[in-house]
């Protein structure tokens, strides 16, 4: 902490995923700048950001902005899960540490959504429309660029493909092979087709393994991916990947595993640039079945090349987008002028919940009184008998 204190840093970036830099920037009275797509409880907009359920998705509810009344009971359902599991992490864990070492009147919510510049690593041809704040800066695909050439031998591998061209397959950094059996089906699969295959694969070598296949321990993927010979993306949907996919327009077969790949791919199938399957009931037969449907219907190159060009039409890149703003709240120590105090608010205040029982009271004063005068009136001019008009 002294050196850190004698150092004298202008601004502290950092990811909300995990709870240190924050508390970090606290303890130092750092301008305070997100690297963010999640925050430790949920996606960042819900922290930050007004998210209306009626067109707004959890993530994870597999829903679009446009919903039945049933989809909306649905994500209402999933709402509640996420404020349960938000209250499960946040009461345990962070408020008693937070409390003991910066004191009781500091809450670590409040200190998250108090960052001056939330730089979103997202935007909106992967997002579904929804509103958003003064203080978040979208950069999705900041990592993307125009390929560079091949190494040699993976540039004569790409060239051997002739007009069939090439598939790419990755499931990560965190992933280097897949369970024998599942491999052996999908080296079994990729052997059937014309296609060339670079497959990043450490495990085992599966027997089924065509001469069109190549395993690798590492493959250039922004490179590979910006070929033109590149047909088809077979990724696990991180959203790095995603938005490399986006950017170079190559169409994506899914095989989700952990964490948000499940929600990143359903928002590339609704988009039409993607098909997904359930590693669990993959096999020969239906992975070689979407490989050709991805491959052969032009609807899935034409969509993805329509969200390449919607992604590159911008004034500025994400790159240089995120820069300026890290700069700005650098030179102006902050950028309180664009954060709003909503976090300040009770939950009761925030929905004016307080101001719609003062109004009902109101009216239900109001109404009670007209009831009483007309009362009155009648016992007046009728002396409480019975209206007659004989």
């Amino acid at each position: 902490m002294q050196f850190f204190q004698e150092a004298e840093y202008d601004v502290l970036l950092t990811d909300p995923c995990f709870g240190g830099g924050v508390l970090l920037a606290h303890r130092l009275g750092l301008p305070l700048v997100f690297n963010v797509r999640w925050t430790i409880m949920e996606d960042g907009h819900y922290t930050v950001a007004p998210s209306p359920l009626s067109y707004v998705p959890i993530a994870g509810s597999e829903l679009t902005d446009k919903k039945s009344f049933w989809q909306r009971m649905k994500n209402v359902f999933f709402s509640l899960i996420i404020l349960n599991n938000r209250n499960m992490i946040k009461e345990p864990h962070y408020t008693p540490f937070v409390h003991r070492h910066f004191g009781p009147d500091v809450h670590y919510d409040e200190l998250v959504q108090a960052a001056d510049i939330w730089l979103m690593r997202t935007d909106f041809t992967f997002e579904f429309p929804r509103p958003t704040m003064p203080n978040i800066v979208y950069m999705g695909g900041f990592q993307c660029k125009p390929s560079k050439a091949l190494p040699k031998d993976l540039e004569d591998f790409v060239q051997s493909s002739a007009e069939h061209g090439v598939i790419i397959m990755s499931l990560g950094t965190l992933v280097g092979n897949l369970p024998e059996d599942i491999a052996e089906d999908v080296a079994a699969a990729f052997a059937q087709l014309p296609q060339k295959v670079i497959w990043r694969h450490t495990g085992k070598r599966p027997s089924t393994l065509g001469n069109n296949t190549l395993l690798v321990d590492w493959l250039p993927q922004n490179d590979l991916l910006g070929h033109p010979k590149t047909r088809l993306f077979v990724a696990h949907g991180g959203t790095n990947g995603l938005q490399e996919a986006i950017y170079h327009g190559v169409p994506i077969i899914g095989l989700p595993l952990v964490f948000d790949q499940h929600d990143n791919l359903f928002r590339m199938r609704a988009k039409g640039v993607a098909r997904v399957l359930d590693i669990g009931t993959l096999n020969k037969d239906n992975f070689l079945e979407v490989l050709k449907v991805v491959l052969y219907e032009p609807s899935y190159r034409k969509n993805i090349q329509e969200l390449s060009r919607l992604h590159r039409d911008q004034p500025m890149k994400p790159l240089d987008r995120a820069m300026f703003w890290i700069e700005f709240v650098m030179r102006h120590k902050g950028a309180a002028h664009l954060k709003t105090n909503s976090y300040k608010m009770s939950w009761i205040q925030y929905h004016c919940i307080d101001v719609i029982t003062l109004l009902l009271a109101l009216v239900m004063l109001m109404s009670l009184i007209c009831i009483l005068i007309v009362k009155c009136l009648w016992h007046e001019v009728f002396g409480g008998k019975k209206y007659n008009p004989k």
